[in-house]
């Protein structure tokens, strides 16, 4: 860990302190504004109990959804705040807490400003949606300014969003000093940074999802860390077309054919074990109620699609993987959102619940993939749940992550 965390910082470096904290708390909501998952709210207790234990007043701010919409009709850009207001998170930490949480009706100006006034030691206010100014995700200096106005220092602990160079994960770091890491980012960077860096071998990546041109950054620079490298998703009859076989109606990137002949190439170059499924679970439509049959990849009927890997690939992904000591997962086997084509996804997540459970470390890399895990209610059985989906996609790549860049050094 290179970045200075809320650890260092001593009780009298927070004691009666104003702490602005971003946190990811961009949270699923029902339509009657319920929250469906509050996991990201969890996430981020360590680091505000620490804080509030500590006798530091402290200040929440996050996004939540997309408030700016384009009409589809005229183009026009519209703020819609219903549906986007952080109001039932500030109730739901509250419950999580077991203390009242302040919410403040807006993230800058005079409202949010007296909020945080009336914060005694050790309190809790959350400030609504930052991206109710469209300044934040501009990044803008004058907007960055009057949040970091707000406080006396400055905690980034939302991996989620590290990825972009906003007002509130970059912008603040300008004006608020200290600048120092909280818990989840120390965590999800000892997890998938220390992963690629210095991970324990053999080391394997299973990388699924739709489209190849997604997961091309990733899997270019994995094929340069991993000893294993397993794809599923739709990505993989892209791949099956720049071999010649016939896919069907599956979906392929026909721009990418000559890309995935060339990580096919680079694979065998590098000495990297790539693994495709050898047998996918077909359909006569896109839907949850379409005809299904399995067949051997060589034999994907003209009018079907693929939809799903089979139970041929599974067994030889849950034999490739014995022994690995790392393994590394982002994206599902298969349309996981209908039932019967999530088996292959859900099989690769009991297998690595098995693994971790003989000591393999698993991190499960954000997105669709922590879907499927907690779907299956194996997410407590794995090493590590990213919060992040691209955050940890740019990671693995080894990408800077600005939000993290701008933290001070250790």
């Amino acid at each position: 860990m290179t970045k200075k965390t809320i650890a260092a910082l001593t009780d009298k470096d927070l004691l009666g302190k104003r702490v602005l904290v971003r946190v990811d708390f961009n949270v699923p909501l029902d339509q009657q504004q319920h929250i469906t998952d509050d996991t990201r709210i969890r996430a981020a207790l360590p680091t505000i109990n620490y804080l509030r234990e500590r006798g530091a007043r402290v200040i929440l701010c996050s996004h939540l959804g997309r408030p700016f919409q384009k009409d589809k009709t005229t183009g026009a850009v519209r703020l819609v705040k219903e549906g986007n207001s952080l109001a039932p998170v500030a109730a739901r930490l509250g419950e999580l807490l077991g203390t009242s949480v302040a919410f403040a009706p807006d993230c800058i100006g005079q409202e949010a400003a007296q909020v945080v006034q009336g914060l005694a030691n050790g309190q809790v206010a959350l400030l609504e949606n930052v991206r109710f100014h469209a300044e934040e995700e501009a990044n803008d200096p004058e907007f960055a300014q009057k949040l970091a106005s707000l406080a006396d220092l400055y905690v980034n602990d939302a991996f989620g969003t590290a990825h972009r160079a906003h007002a509130s994960t970059e912008g603040v770091t300008r004006y608020l000093k200290p600048a120092v890491a909280g818990f989840l980012i120390e965590k999800e960077l000892q997890y998938l940074q220390g992963a690629i860096d210095n991970p324990r071998r053999p080391l394997a990546a299973i990388i699924g999802g739709s489209k190849v041109s997604s997961k091309i950054g990733v899997i270019e620079a994995l094929l340069d860390k991993v000893d294993k490298l397993i794809l599923g998703g739709g990505m993989i009859f892209t791949f099956y077309q720049a071999q010649g076989l016939g896919v069907g109606k599956s979906l392929v990137e026909t721009d990418k054919l000559d890309l995935a002949q060339a990580l096919l190439a680079k694979a065998q170059a590098r000495g990297v074990e790539l693994l495709l499924p050898t047998d996918v679970v077909v359909a006569d439509k896109f839907a949850p109620d379409a005809q299904a049959q399995t067949v051997p990849v060589t034999a994907i009927p003209p009018d079907w699609m693929g939809l799903d890997i089979g139970p041929a690939s599974v067994a030889q992904i849950q034999e490739r993987l014995q022994g690995c000591q790392t393994v590394v997962w982002n994206g599902p086997m298969g349309v996981f959102e209908f039932e019967r084509f999530a088996v292959g996804t859900r099989a690769v997540a009991e297998t690595l619940a098995k693994l971790t459970d003989q000591g393999c470390t698993t991190i499960i890399g954000g997105g669709d993939s922590v879907a499927a895990v907690e779907q299956a209610g194996l997410a407590a059985r794995m090493s590590h749940i990213s919060t992040g989906g691209g955050a940890s996609l740019e990671l693995l790549e080894g990408k800077v992550l600005p939000g993290i860049a701008a933290l001070e050094e250790a």
